[in-house]
């Protein structure tokens, strides 16, 4: 097993390629952040894409998530996905949710304490964090743009965390790979919104740049979380390796979707 930004690269064969975060592989949970290696979609979505917007097939896409499945260690049919509109609102899976359900609702976050659930988010430039307390055994998911990021999806998915029976002090959460402050290039009226947060914004070029790993740092921990709970790799970025990422900024509507999942086991 190879390393990438300070997380593990995973490769089983027939399976995808996924990685994983340190903090989390210590607590042995299901758990990994997608790359575009390993699946079975084609052209611009190759290969481990689970967009649909930008026409892939939709079996493509059910093929991808089982291969993703196999390499984490959760059963396809338990993973539950949302429509996702850059807000704050967290759905929280119970015994009878169904993912076919959940897939219609419009929000960015999920919490469960469900066994045998995975929770999944999209991304591509945007920031996935996984997130989960063993000892109360309950995880969550979320999907952070800078929308996201400024509108409070983090500390929003934490608070619905504790509302589950996770504890702060044994929190841990997981930045996964986004586009990085070499590429994210963004108008004085966004690199504003997050100046309250230390290293955010970058002012080194004629247009300001965001870093959004620090960003998400950041609204963990005003969300309690201190800085030893929180993983995030270095020195990734998503536009930049298109050997191994999907990345809207860099090839717009043609682009392929990530999806990063953390599940309890049944």
């Amino acid at each position: 097993m190879t390393r990438t930004g300070g997380y593990a690269l995973s490769h089983v064969e027939g399976a995808a390629t996924v990685l994983r975060s340190p903090i989390l592989d210590e607590v042995e949970l299901p758990h990994g952040f997608g790359t575009r290696l390993g699946g079975v979609s084609g052209g611009s979505f190759a290969s481990l894409n689970f967009g649909l917007k930008g026409g892939d097939d939709p079996e493509n896409v059910r093929r991808n998530q089982e291969r993703l499945a196999r390499a984490v260690g959760f059963d396809a049919r338990r993973l539950f996905r949302l429509r996702q509109v850059h807000g704050r609102r967290v759905v929280r899976i119970e015994a009878d949710s169904r993912p076919e359900a959940v897939w219609r609702e419009e929000a960015d976050a999920l919490v469960t304490a469900e066994p045998g659930a995975a929770l999944g988010v999209g991304t591509a430039d945007c920031v996935p964090v996984l997130l989960a307390d063993a000892e109360a055994r309950v995880v969550g998911a979320a999907h952070a743009g800078w929308r996201g990021i400024v509108g409070g999806v983090l500390p929003a998915v934490v608070e619905g965390l504790v509302a589950l029976g996770a504890s702060l002090s044994r929190l841990r959460a997981a930045v996964g790979p986004c586009i990085g402050p070499c590429c994210y290039e963004v108008g004085e009226e966004v690199a504003v919104r997050f100046e309250h947060l230390p290293g955010a914004v970058r002012r080194a070029t004629k247009k300001p740049h965001l870093d959004l790993v620090r960003a998400a740092r950041a609204k963990l921990a005003e969300a309690g979380l201190p800085p030893q709970a929180v993983d995030a790799p270095e020195g990734l970025c998503t536009r930049c390796q298109e050997d191994l990422f999907f990345s809207y900024r860099r090839d717009a509507d043609r682009t392929g979707h990530h999806l990063s999942v953390v599940a309890l086991p049944g």
